[in-house]
């Protein structure tokens, strides 16, 4: 089996440092990263209710997984840009088809990287899961697709309540069918499987 990269030194202290709290504070829990590839490149996506969902996501696949994810180009300013860059983030920007955000997302997944994305595009706003469902974005399907990875889906809950220190909880489900989608072409595929994709994100929140 192909050893995954490894995470930056920042990566692992801010993990490391961070773990302690989360358990404690919020009494994180994690169960399903059997579903996440050891050896290889996936994406990983789940619905987004806080800025903070990537930490979340992550932390219970880290030291054995590094999580790579699209920040907005506006963050890329020194010297902050090194900083989110050591902690896993590449340049999008937002609003508009990046193609070189996507190529980069496809080499990173084909490299053995876990791509964390969120199809839904922005946060939500409470009680909007419903209308957000249909309007969810492709991207995460495409790199999974012409990438030839593993397209993970996961379930977040209580990132909404961090004030209040609800308990955080994660769940990865099983990836997403997508060999029978190949004989399609690319934006019908990519359709597709985004649809199977907010249904297990949405079925992984509702079990939580």
């Amino acid at each position: 089996m192909t050893r995954p990269p490894r995470p930056t030194l920042l990566y692992s202290a801010v993990a490391g440092f961070s773990w302690p709290f989360l358990h404690v504070l919020y009494r994180y829990r994690a169960d399903g990263t059997e579903n996440v590839p050891a050896g290889s490149g996936c994406v990983l996506a789940a619905g987004h209710a806080s800025n903070f969902d990537p930490w979340a996501i992550g932390l219970a696949l880290w030291p054995r997984r590094f999580l790579r994810f699209m920040a907005k180009s506006e963050l890329f300013w020194f010297p902050l840009g090194p900083i989110i860059a050591a902690c896993g983030a590449f340049k999008v920007r937002r609003g508009q088809a990046d193609l070189e955000a996507i190529a980069t997302a496809v080499s990173l997944a084909r490299e053995g990287h876990v791509i964390a994305m969120f199809p839904e595009g922005t946060r939500r706003k409470k009680g909007l899961r419903k209308t957000r469902e249909a309007g969810a974005h492709s991207g995460a399907a495409r790199i999974a697709l012409e990438a030839g990875v593993p397209l993970v889906p996961a379930g977040i809950n209580g990132m909404d309540g961090l004030l209040r220190l609800a308990p955080i909880r994660v769940r990865y489900g099983a990836p997403i069918p997508l060999e029978d989608l190949r004989s399609l072409d690319e934006g019908e595929a990519a359709r597709v499987a985004t649809e199977r994709l907010m249904v297990s994100i949405h079925a992984l929140e509702e079990s939580l």
